[in-house]
């Protein structure tokens, strides 16, 4: 199908779990993972006679954010209720921020596909409390309710409607989960839903100033299906409005073993929610000084801190841009460079081998198998000659599989040190140019691109375990 014709309008909505200790308005602990229902206090529940109290943690999260990105960062911010009836909502209301959110406007850079850039403006990001969690796996039939969830606290960040792509819109999820997590604002686990995104999507014939009806697609936690979830959108209602039909505000899910949108629920309005100031909380009200100390003691952001990778480190910017996309994968490339003393070779790796491998099983980076210590001490065996690079894949395979914990033991222990012994070494080369003489009279004819064969039956023959370098130096002298 095509776009021709259409404009493309997205604007997202970003729900970043703060990575604080305890919830928002209680002290139950905010730690993923605990047994079902065991985390929810009264006041999460919303008991009678409870109070929530406000967690003064959560305000230095939300405005190291607001700072990190332009924003107006309001001194008195308002709670409100926000009332609506599902299973994983016990108290029937939201505790969220309307009119006076803690932070209001900013805007973030994002770099695209083509390598152009397009600034994207912020309309606000507002503190709120998580509802629990249903979960319909297990209960054939039914759902099961777990509340440990209900009152972690949240910053929801919303954008302008300012993207016209999907390659825009995931790229400033992208920016924002790089921003969350090197502030330490959350870790960002999108697996663990510590990050999820809601997709509004609307198109219009191009030229067209009114924006079209738009539908909201809920709790996206991955930018693949992100990704997925805008393109089927765009598809569906371009398709629905050429046929003459029109399109219905709505809540829609994504489905990813489908591939597609589906209908969830008729879009509420701030109406329907019967929004008004929470009565069980005053007016938060912030003194200056505290602002500016949050401002004085953030950290290095991620534009600074390629900037310092390219030039402490001699990288260049592409690679830069890969490794500082979350706080977690420059700090573990810091410290695997500092172990190895080669900063280009720990890049290398980084990209290739352990983000590749990180890619292909699904697993975030703070769950890799290996460690940035042994990813260190690998890439320090190969840069002073102890293993070659095909043998440092082998060893790579076994610390992923967890068949080895320590680099030089596992070297040591299974024979792995690469031979660096000439009189080791000239045995295999002379054995190697008197098997192949096709290649070699080839080598001495000009096809010099041939030595790389001769080379490999080389590393074939010694396991690996030969020295690439001195094996070159080998051939060219008995073949020059």
């Amino acid at each position: 199908m095509t776009r021709q014709g259409w404009e493309v309008v997205i604007g997202l909505e970003i729900h970043t779990q703060l990575n604080t200790a305890s919830k928002l308005f209680s002290g139950s602990s905010a730690q993923f993972g605990s047994a079902p229902n065991s985390q929810a206090s009264l006041v999460d529940l919303g008991f009678p006679g409870v109070l929530p109290v406000v967690n003064i943690a959560v305000f230095r999260k939300a405005i190291s954010f607001g700072l990190a990105i332009g924003a107006t960062i309001n001194r008195t911010s308002v709670f409100d209720r926000k009332n609506y009836f599902y299973p994983d909502l016990p108290k029937g209301y939201q505790i969220t921020q309307l009119d006076q959110p803690i932070v209001v406007g900013g805007e973030v850079t994002v770099t695209l596909s083509d390598d152009s850039t397009k600034t994207i403006r912020v309309t606000r990001a507002h503190l709120e409390e998580d509802a629990g969690k249903s979960l319909h796996e297990n209960y054939q039939g039914q759902s099961g309710i777990d509340l440990n969830r209900a009152g972690t606290p949240l910053i929801e960040i919303v954008s302008e409607p300012d993207m016209r792509s999907t390659d825009e819109a995931v790229a400033y999820a992208r920016k924002i989960h790089q921003l969350v997590t090197f502030l330490d604002v959350s870790d960002g686990d999108m697996s663990q839903g510590s990050f999820r995104c809601d997709a509004n999507v609307s198109v219009r014939p191009i030229g067209e100033t009114e924006l079209g009806t738009r539908t909201e697609t809920k709790n996206i936690n991955s930018f693949r299906f992100l990704e997925r979830a805008i393109d089927f959108e765009i598809d569906r209602q371009i398709e629905v409005l050429e046929n003459g039909g029109r399109v219905v505000q709505e809540t829609r899910l994504y489905d990813p073993d489908r591939d597609e949108t589906r209908t969830m629920r008729s879009k509420e309005t701030s109406m329907d929610y019967r929004y008004f100031p929470e009565p069980d909380l005053l007016p938060v009200v912030l003194e200056q000084a505290f602002i500016d100390d949050i401002a004085v003691s953030l950290p290095e952001l991620p534009e600074a801190r390629k900037t310092r990778f390219v030039t402490d480190y001699q990288l260049p910017e592409a690679d830069a841009q890969i490794l500082t996309g979350s706080r977690a994968l420059a700090d573990y490339f810091e410290a695997v460079a500092r172990i190895s003393g080669d900063a280009r070779l720990a890049s290398n790796w980084i990209r290739v081998e352990l983000l590749g491998r990180l890619n292909r099983d699904e697993i975030e980076l703070t769950h890799s198998p290996v460690t940035a210590e042994q990813l260190g001490q690998l890439t320090a065996r190969i840069q002073d000659g102890t293993i070659s690079g095909k043998i440092a894949k082998d060893i790579f395979d076994a610390l992923w599989l967890k068949r080895a914990d320590d680099v030089d033991h596992y070297i040591e222990e299974n024979g792995l040190r690469q031979m660096t012994d000439s009189s080791s070494i000239e045995p295999i080369v002379d054995q190697v140019i008197n098997d192949n003489p096709a290649q070699v009279e080839q080598y001495r004819a000009g096809k010099t691109r041939v030595l790389g064969f001769l080379v490999g039956q080389v590393m074939k023959a010694s396991g690996g375990k030969a020295n690439p370098r001195q094996v070159n130096e080998l051939f060219r002298s008995r073949l020059g």
